[in-house]
């Protein structure tokens, strides 16, 4: 099943390449803007520093405490293995078994994918409330149908989970704490300094590659793309992030092959931004002793 994954992004890519003119995204990347990469780096940076400390408080939910430090060298640790491996999940169930107190998984886990869909659910707010401004509002992107599908979804999921919620089952209880969740102040914070820093990083690469994004692209644009990546088919969303990026481009007057190296540079970023974890593993290895149940948070 990994090689399907990799070829997928290996094939999507090729595909890529040769329908947009090849030598246009390298010529792209090759003069990319080397100060704006830095600022999408540093971004990306902050929004890793924000969402170790996101999990922090969401894991409290789950009766789990966890030192800051700690939070923050496993969730570098995750970023990796999740640009690494088919899937894009590996880094996390690493982390939910890392994090685990008195050989309690699934709370640890639960911590996990709550954190996970408090980030998600603050992109896909910014992006419910992008198109429906969009569609309603005069001038920038015409989105027409695409606009009103994209509201469709995002509709049906909080139908869906909201009626899930009212029932009795462990998945309705999960959904009620995370949405608890949701409403706490401090994540709030939390998602909108997150959501604003990957924001920033990706509208940064377009800059570094040659294209200002508009500000509208912020809340509809940008999520889009960065929604694309979360298909599990791939390796750290290489080929869907550039193939979203190259069919929405041209929606702002850029062309495909800028969508393209955006997409690239973003890809590249990323990446390096999650090395210093490379660090940590030549210094300590991947092991499994970490606090018990009622160590008290240290940060």
């Amino acid at each position: 099943m990994h090689w399907i994954k990799f070829a997928v992004s290996a094939g999507a890519l090729a595909l890529l390449m040769w329908w947009t003119d090849a030598p246009s995204v390298l010529a792209r990347l090759q003069d990319a803007d080397l100060t704006w990469i830095l600022l999408a780096l540093l971004s990306v940076t902050a929004a890793t520093f924000a969402m170790a400390s996101r999990w922090q408080i969401a894991a409290r939910a789950f009766d789990i405490r966890i030192a800051y430090g700690l939070a923050l060298r496993e969730y570098y640790l995750a970023q990796l293995i999740n640009l690494a491996v088919p899937g894009g999940v590996a880094g996390d169930v690493t982390r939910a078994v890392r994090v685990r107190q008195a050989g309690d998984l699934k709370r640890a886990a639960q911590s996990v994918m709550a954190e996970r869909l408090l980030g998600q659910s603050a992109l896909l707010g910014l992006m419910l409330l992008g198109f429906a401004a969009a569609l309603v509002l005069p001038g920038g992107p015409m989105w027409g149908g695409l606009g009103w599908l994209v509201l469709s979804v995002l509709g049906g999921c909080i139908a869906a989970a909201a009626v899930t919620a009212k029932t009795n089952t462990a998945t309705a209880r999960f959904i009620r704490t995370t949405g608890n969740l949701l409403r706490r102040p401090a994540l709030i914070a939390h998602g909108a300094v997150t959501t604003l820093c990957l924001i920033f990083g990706f509208y940064a690469c377009a800059r570094a590659t040659g294209v200002t994004l508009p500000i509208e692209a912020w809340a509809t644009l940008i999520p889009l793309v960065l929604t694309a990546m979360l298909i599990p088919l791939s390796i750290g969303g290489w080929g869907w992030r550039e193939g979203a990026a190259a069919a929405l481009f041209p929606m702002i007057g850029a062309p495909a092959s800028a969508g393209v190296a955006t997409g690239i540079t973003y890809g590249l970023v990323l990446f390096v931004a999650a090395l210093p974890a490379a660090g940590l593993l030549l210094v300590q290895g991947i092991s499994f002793p970490l606090p018990t149940k009622g160590k008290a948070d240290t940060s």
